[in-house]
C-alpha cells in the first residue's frame, strides 16, 4: 500500500467510529463540512458554510474540530510512515548520509587519516530543551504509538485493532486538566531516546561500513553524537525549576541509563557465548559490567568493553566485535551512566542578584548591581583570584539564595555518582556582559563545582556586541584559568532575535556574529562551539538541520555544533528508530561537510548589501511592531489570549513584569501567527530587504551562496504555509477602525509583495523543489479550513461577553490543538 491508500483506509475507521459513537447525523455532518470547504477552496461561494459554522452549538463544535483535529493526527503517522517505507526501500548511496559525506570528502581530496582527525575534534550535541510546544498529551502518544505499529500491515486484524484505538482515543480528553509539571516534561523528552537508543548502534555501523566503501579500510572513529537537556535544568522564568525538580531530573536521567545499559549488557550476553578454555570468559566480564550498574556503581564501562572488543579483534572474531558488541559499545559511550547531560539554565539578572547578596555577606561589596560594568569585572576577577567563600561557613542559604545554588549542588552530586557528564554546562540567558559570563564562576565556586558559562546572545543589540564581548572575556587570565583547554561554548537565541529585528535582520545578525566570534577565538587561540537556539518553526530558527547546518559561515564551525531541539520536532524526528536514525545522519552529514570547508569570507559586495538589507528590514519590521494600534490588532487576529491558558508547557507565556510585547516569549508569539496562518515571523521584512539588495545581486547570491540560499529556502516554505483566505476569517475579529483597516491593507500587500520577490530571486514559484510538501499542503487544507473557520467563530463567541473564554474554553483549545496537529507546527 502507498500513502493515500494508507490515510484512505485510516479515513474509513474514523469514519466508522464516529458513526457507532456518535451517531449517522454527526458522520454526515463531517462530511458535509468537509465538501464545502472543498467547495470554497476551488472559488465557491461560503455563504452556507459560514452559516453552518454560526449554527454549531458548543458540543457540536467540539466535536466536528476533534473529528478532523483525529483525522490530522492519523495522517500523520501515515506520512510518518511513507518516510519510513520509503528510507527502507531506497539502495545505493543515499542522499545526504554518512557515506555521502565521507565520498565528497575524498573528492575533495582528503585522506582517511584527516578525516579521521576531522571526525575526532567533532561532536553534535542534541539538546533537549526545557520548554516543549508537544501539545499531545502522553496516553494519546502510546495509543497514536500503538496505531503505528499496525499501518505497515493494515490488514483486516490491523484494522480491527486500530479501530478500537480510534474508538479509545475519541472518548479520551485529549487536554490536560493541569499544567504539565516540570517532571512531566523530563519523562516526555526521556521517552524518544528509546527510539534513539535503536537507532544509534546502527549509525555507527554505517560510519564503519562508509569508511571502508570510500576509503578501504576499517576506522576507530567514533560516532560523533551525544546528548543533553534542558529539562529540569532551565530556571529561566520558570519558578517550577527547584532544585527538588532538578534533583528528581537526574535521578529519572539514572534510571533510565540504567535500563538503557542492562538491556544491551544482557543481549551482549546472550550473543557472546564464545568460551576459553572451557571459561565462559566474555560473559564473565558482562555479568560483572551488568551486576555493578545494576546496583549503582560507579564503574568504567568504556575502557573495560573497548578492552573486551580489542580482545574479539586479536582473535579474530570481527564480526562479533562488529555486530555483537558494537550496540553495546555504542549506548555506553552515548549514554553512560548518565543518559544526557543537564544543563543549567538562569537568567543573567538572577545570577547578578546573588552575587549582590554573597557580596554583601561577606562584607566585600554593599552595593554591587549599582557598579559599573568595569568595576564589577574589577571585582570579580579579584575574587576569583580567591579561594575564600563568601557565605559564611555554616549558614544555611536564604530561600533566594537557594534557588540558585541548589541546582548547581544537585548537578555536582550527580557527577559525583555517576561522572562528570552528569552535567552539561551553565548557559546565561540574556548574556549582555562580560560580568554576566563570570558572575556564575563565583557561584559554582561556593559551591565547591566547576562550571563552564555559556553566553547565550539573544536580541539583535546582544548579537551585534557579541564579538567584543567574546574578546573581552577570553582576554581575562582569570577566566581563562578557568576554562583551560576547554571548548569554549557560545549560545545564540534565534527566537528573540527574530522576535526583535524580524526575519531577515536576526538570520544576518546571527551569520555576522558567528563569522566574527570564531575570528576573536582562533585570535585569542581557543577552541570554540556555537550552541543554535532553534526552534521547530521558521521564525524560530527552524527548516531541514541539514539545510541549516550547511548555510553557516565557512570556518566557523571549529568543535562541533549543539543544537536545540523543541516540541512536536521530537515526536516528529524520533517516535520511530528509522526517522531517527535519518534524521541524526543527515545532521551528523551537514555538520561533517559544514567543518570541512576552510574559512572564508562572503564578497564584500554581498556583506554590504547584507548590512543594508538587514537596516532596512529591521527598520521596516519594529516600525510595524511598534505602530500605535498593532499591540490591539495583534491581540484581535491571533488567539494569543486564548493561548495563554493551554495547558502545554510547565513555563509561563510571559516573562515576569507587566504584560507587554518585549516580554511575551517568542514561542506563544510565533504560535499565535502560526494559528491564523499569517507566519509574519517567518518572512515580514524580507521583502523590503531583497529590495534594497536588487534582483540581479539577490539572484547570484543565491545561486552561489549557501547561507543566501538557506535563508530564502526557509521563507519560502513560510511563505508556502501562509494562507491568507484562512487569515481574511481571522481578520474578520477585528473592528473596521481606521488604524485597523490601514494594518489589514499593509499585511495583504507586504504578503504579496514578498511572495513575489522571493519568487523573483529564486526563479520559479513557491517550493517549486519540494513538491511534496507542497502536495501536503494542498491535501491538508480541506480538513484544517473548518477548524479555523470554527476556532474564528468560537473566539468570536468568547469575546463578546464576560467569562466567554471560561465558557468556551475547552472547545477554544480543541481548535488550538488541531490547527497545531494539521499544519505540524506549534512554534
Amino acid at each position: 500500500m502507498g500513502i493515500r491508500e494508507d490515510v484512505n483506509a485510516l479515513g474509513r475507521t474514523l469514519g466508522q467510529v464516529l458513526k457507532e459513537q456518535e451517531g449517522e447525523a454527526f458522520f454526515e455532518l463531517v462530511e458535509r463540512t468537509r465538501a464545502l470547504v472543498r467547495e470554497v477552496r476551488a472559488g465557491g461561494d461560503d455563504t452556507e458554510l459560514r452559516a453552518m459554522i454560526a449554527g454549531l452549538s458548543e458540543a457540536e463544535a467540539s466535536n466536528l474540530a476533534r473529528a478532523f483535529t483525529w483525522y490530522f493526527q492519523l495522517v500523520n503517522l501515515a506520512e510518518e510512515h511513507e518516510r519510513v517505507r520509503v528510507l527502507r526501500g531506497q539502495g545505493g548511496v543515499r542522499a545526504q548520509s554518512l557515506e555521502q559525506a565521507l565520498t565528497d570528502l575524498k573528492e575533495q581530496g582528503l585522506t582517511a587519516e584527516q578525516v579521521e582527525e576531522l571526525l575526532g575534534r567533532l561532536e553534535l550535541e542534541l539538546t533537549f530543551t526545557a520548554h516543549p510546544t508537544e501539545m499531545r498529551r502522553r496516553t494519546v502518544r502510546h495509543h497514536l504509538l500503538d496505531v503505528a505499529t499496525d499501518i505497515p500491515n493494515m490488514n483486516d486484524e490491523a484494522l480491527e485493532r486500530i479501530a478500537s484505538h480510534v474508538e479509545a482515543l475519541w472518548h479520551t480528553p485529549e487536554l490536560r486538566h493541569l499544567k504539565p509539571t516540570v517532571l512531566d516534561e523530563v519523562k516526555g523528552g526521556l521517552h524518544y531516546l528509546g527510539s534513539i537508543a535503536r537507532a544509534l548502534p546502527l549509525l555507527q555501523q554505517d560510519l564503519n561500513r562508509a569508511f571502508r566503501q570510500v576509503y578501504g579500510q576499517d576506522t576507530a572513529a567514533r560516532l560523533p553524537l551525544r546528548f543533553s537537556s534542558w529539562m529540569g535544568g532551565d530556571r529561566d522564568g520558570n519558578p517550577f525549576v527547584t532544585p527538588e525538580a532538578t534533583r528528581q531530573a537526574l535521578e529519572l536521567h539514572r534510571a533510565r541509563a540504567r535500563e538503557l545499559l542492562l538491556e544491551r549488557i544482557s543481549l551482549a550476553y546472550t550473543n557472546l557465548s564464545q568460551e576459553e578454555e572451557g571459561q565462559e570468559s566474555y560473559r564473565q566480564e558482562l555479568r560483572q559490567l551488568h551486576n555493578a550498574v545494576r546496583d549503582g556503581e560507579p564503574v568504567e564501562l568504556l575502557p573495560r568493553l573497548e578492552a573486551l572488543q580489542a580482545r574479539l579483534r586479536r582473535e579474530g572474531q570481527h564480526r562479533t566485535a562488529d555486530q555483537l558488541l558494537t550496540p553495546l559499545l555504542t549506548i555506553a559511550r552515548t549514554f553512560g551512566q548518565h543518559l544526557v547531560s543537564l544543563d543549567i539554565r538562569e537568567h543573567s539578572g538572577q545570577t547578578e542578584k546573588a552575587i549582590a547578596q554573597l557580596l554583601s555577606a561577606a562584607g566585600v561589596e554593599p552595593d554591587y548591581l549599582n557598579l559599573p560594568e568595569h568595576a564589577r569585572q574589577e571585582l570579580l576577577t579579584k575574587e576569583l583570584r580567591s579561594r575564600r567563600p563568601l557565605w559564611p561557613a555554616g549558614e544555611a542559604w536564604p530561600d533566594d539564595l537557594e534557588t540558585v545554588l541548589g541546582p548547581i549542588r544537585e548537578v555536582q552530586a550527580a557527577a559525583r555518582l555517576v561522572g562528570p557528564r552528569a552535567f552539561g554546562h551553565y548557559v546565561i540567558s540574556m548574556a549582555e556582559s562580560v560580568s554576566d559570563v563570570l558572575e556564575p564562576l563565583l557561584l559554582a565556586r561556593e559551591v565547591g563545582f566547576r562550571v563552564l558559562p555559556v553566553p547565550l546572545f539573544e536580541t539583535l543589540d546582544d548579537l551585534t556586541r557579541a564579538p567584543v564581548i567574546v574578546w573581552e572575556l577570553l582576554s581575562i587570565p582569570e577566566y581563562r584559568a578557568v576554562l583551560g583547554t576547554d571548548v569554549q561554548e557560545i549560545m545564540l537565541g534565534y527566537s528573540d532575535s527574530n522576535k526583535d529585528a524580524g526575519f531577515l535582520a536576526a538570520n544576518w545578525a546571527l551569520h555576522e556574529a558567528q563569522r566574527q566570534i570564531s575570528g576573536v577565538c582562533r585570535r585569542a587561540g581557543v577552541r570554540w562551539r556555537f550552541f543554535h537556539g532553534r526552534g521547530t518553526s521558521i521564525g524560530r530558527g527552524g527548516g531541514p538541520a541539514s539545510r541549516a547546518i550547511l548555510g553557516q559561515p565557512a570556518g566557523t564551525i571549529d568543535a562541533g555544533l549543539r543544537i536545540t531541539e523543541q516540541g512536536e520536532a521530537l515526536a516528529d524526528k524520533y517516535s520511530h528508530p528509522v526517522m531517527a536514525r535519518r534524521n541524526l545522519e543527515q545532521a551528523l552529514y551537514g555538520m561533517i561537510l559544514a567543518a570541512a570547508r576552510p574559512a572564508s569570507d562572503p564578497p564584500a559586495a554581498w556583506v554590504d548589501a547584507m548590512n543594508r538589507a538587514a537596516q532596512v528590514s529591521a527598520q521596516t519590521y519594529r516600525a510595524f511592531v511598534q505602530d500605535p494600534d498593532f499591540l490591539s490588532f495583534y491581540e484581535k487576529v491571533t488567539p494569543i489570549h486564548e493561548i495563554s491558558r493551554l495547558n502545554i508547557a510547565s513555563r509561563p507565556v510571559r516573562r515576569p513584569g507587566a504584560p507587554t510585547l518585549q516580554n511575551l516569549r517568542a514561542i506563544p508569539w510565533v504560535m499565535s501567527w502560526t494559528q491564523d496562518r499569517l507566519n509574519l515571523p517567518g518572512w515580514y521584512g524580507l521583502a523590503e530587504g531583497l529590495e534594497t539588495i536588487g534582483l540581479d545581486t539577490a539572484r547570484d547570491m543565491y545561486a552561489q551562496w549557501p547561507f543566501f540560499r538557506s535563508m530564502l529556502d526557509n521563507a519560502q516554505m513560510s511563505l508556502a504555509k501562509s494562507d491568507l483566505l484562512i487569515f481574511a476569517e481571522y481578520l474578520g475579529l477585528v473592528d473596521d477602525s481606521a488604524g485597523n483597516q490601514r494594518l489589514t491593507r499593509h499585511l495583504k500587500d507586504r504578503f504579496a509583495q514578498t511572495v513575489q520577490a522571493v519568487q523573483e530571486v529564486v526563479g520559479a514559484e513557491l517550493m517549486a523543489n519540494e513538491p511534496r510538501l507542497r502536495e501536503s499542503i494542498a491535501l491538508r487544507n480541506p480538513y484544517i479550513d473548518p477548524i479555523h473557520r470554527i476556532q474564528v467563530e468560537l473566539l468570536r463567541r468568547s469575546r463578546s461577553k464576560e467569562g466567554g473564554l471560561d465558557e468556551l474554553e475547552t472547545p477554544l483549545m480543541l481548535t488550538l490543538q488541531g490547527i497545531a496537529a494539521g499544519v505540524r507546527n506549534t512554534g
